[in-house]
């Protein structure tokens, strides 16, 4: 099935990606509404929300958030989410450097699962209220992850935000987490100023490593210098 895809900021030059998915039962002009914020603070930037292909509006089926089989499921799901991924940078012209993945819910899980098996996806993921489905093994510092989760979500509780960045942590990659009090299962004003604020002044873990190595970053990756 194909993707339908919301372009909410074309700029005449680009300079940046930002990619939304939404969660389950919601659609890309929804998530767009998300994107607006995106495209206020990044005015060089091309804004596309993501729909999801799949029946229920959902990226992958799920039942039961123990469910073993969830992970067989995204993986599934993940060559169509990559290529929606691979062809948004070649129509843009811009690099996985300079590309953010911004999901919601399970859009978020799918946000996760991608940079977990393609440490070369993107530049940064902006994860709200989304868990990995299997917590990764390794991490790369390629990918700078901002989770943001609300402390009353009973449908994705903050433990698996928490193990998240404990997991990542551990495993030498470049993350950040808030917790946002009072918040359920939604995104709300508090989350996109975290969201923003750690676009523009989180400076990502490989540059420290590339410093130190005598590396030079790219010169398009500027996603982090917001």
């Amino acid at each position: 099935m194909t993707l339908k895809y919301v372009i909410v900021q074309q700029p005449a030059t680009t300079a940046q990606l930002f990619l939304l998915y939404h969660g389950v039962g919601d659609n890309p002009d929804s998530m767009g509404e998300i994107g607006n914020w995106f495209a206020k603070t990044f005015p060089d930037a091309l804004v596309v929300s993501v729909g999801s292909p799949g029946v229920g509006r959902q990226w992958f089926g799920e039942t039961d958030l123990h469910d073993q089989t969830i992970q067989q499921r995204v993986d599934a799901a993940m060559p169509q989410f990559v290529a929606s991924v691979r062809h948004w940078q070649k129509k843009s012209g811009v690099r996985p450097e300079a590309t953010a993945l911004v999901g919601f819910s399970q859009g978020g899980s799918m946000v996760l699962e991608g940079v977990k098996a393609h440490p070369d996806l993107a530049g940064r993921a902006v994860v709200f209220n989304g868990r990995f489905i299997t917590l990764p093994e390794k991490a790369s510092t390629r990918t700078t992850i901002h989770l943001i989760h609300g402390d009353y979500d009973e449908q994705i509780p903050m433990h698996h935000a928490r193990q998240a960045e404990q997991r990542l942590t551990a495993c030498g990659g470049d993350v950040t987490l808030d917790i946002v009090d009072d918040l359920a299962h939604a995104i709300d004003n508090r989350s996109m100023e975290l969201a923003l604020n750690h676009l523009r002044y989180t400076v990502p873990k490989r540059y420290f490593d590339e410093a130190l190595s005598g590396a030079k970053p790219g010169d398009d990756d500027v996603i982090a210098m917001m």
